[in-house]
């Protein structure tokens, strides 16, 4: 069970950071914090291209890197908690991206990060 959840991390990764960098560079934009691109010289479209790069990278040394699976998983898992106050700026600025167009489909989403950060500790454990 743990391989198949670490597989599917990897595949989501991968594919998420992929859209980061194509297709839905826009949507992402969403989930930027303000004071982050206040307090940096970075950009909206940086900080998605970055983390998109993060991402991708993180889904092939998921299954590329077996020695290293419990740092990855580390690092992904305060990644996910890193990304976390992107998810609730969203919320709380009424930014709508993915289908989360409602104050009530913003705020349900947060309860997901948590289990991501499960995921990715429990499964490479």
């Amino acid at each position: 069970m743990r391989s198949i959840v670490r597989w599917g991390l990897a595949l989501a990764m991968t594919f998420a950071g992929v859209a980061h960098l194509t297709f839905a560079r826009r949507e992402f934009q969403a989930q930027v914090p303000d004071a982050l691109v206040a307090r940096t010289p970075l950009d909206r479209d940086a900080v998605v291209v970055a983390s998109g790069v993060v991402e991708v990278a993180f889904g092939v040394a998921l299954v590329a890197l077996p020695k290293e699976r419990r740092r990855i998983g580390a690092a992904l898992a305060a990644f996910y908690v890193a990304v976390f106050p992107g998810n609730i700026d969203q919320w709380r600025k009424k930014r709508s991206a993915f289908g989360l167009d409602t104050d009530r489909r913003r705020f349900t989403r947060l309860f997901f990060q948590p289990v991501l950060v499960a995921a990715a500790w429990w499964s490479t454990r």
